[in-house]
């Protein structure tokens, strides 16, 4: 009887299922595909990813001796890890691949910009992947000193969105 209800509404259950696997490779929270008078929403079966996958990619780039002496966070700014980074520059990287956004609206000022000084948690933009945008927070304080990412451009996941400086 499923299929049968599927079939009257012109849904091609094919699509459904890949609209399934998009959800479930970029762990997003919600799709929503619309086609006239048809709208079509999948929901993903766990939390959303790209905070934590950021997280991953900076302690992964920031924070490598953490695991060696358990420390928290407090290391990921001395010694080796700096040397890895160029310094005390931390780059924050896009979680997932879509379109990067630096402001919230065309006609809004950007998230931020060079020489703006950020928190932990500052919003510095936004990536639409199927109509889904996720603000993308920095994991650390600091001043902006690049914007490596185009507005309104395609980057893939681990490209660099925004270069900071994080006090020693």
């Amino acid at each position: 009887m499923g299929e049968t209800h599927l079939a009257n509404l012109d849904i091609d259950v094919a699509e459904i299922k890949k609209l399934v696997q998009l959800v479930e490779k970029h762990c997003l929270e919600e799709l929503t595909v619309e086609e006239g008078d048809l709208a079509v929403t999948i929901k993903g079966s766990r939390a959303p990813a790209p905070p934590v996958v950021a997280r991953e990619d900076l302690h992964s780039v920031v924070e490598r001796p953490t695991a060696e002496d358990g420390a928290a966070s407090a290391p990921a700014k001395e010694g080796e890890p700096a040397e890895e980074i160029e310094g005390n520059i931390v780059d924050i990287v896009a979680p997932l691949v879509g379109v990067f956004y630096r402001a919230p609206a065309p006609d809004a000022p950007p998230f931020v910009e060079v020489g703006d000084q950020i928190e932990v948690g500052t919003e510095i933009g936004l990536i639409e992947a199927m109509k889904v945008f996720s603000p993308i927070p920095s994991e650390v304080a600091g001043e902006v000193v690049a914007i490596p990412a185009e507005n309104g451009k395609l980057v893939q996941q681990g490209d660099v969105l925004v270069r900071v400086r994080v006090p020693e």
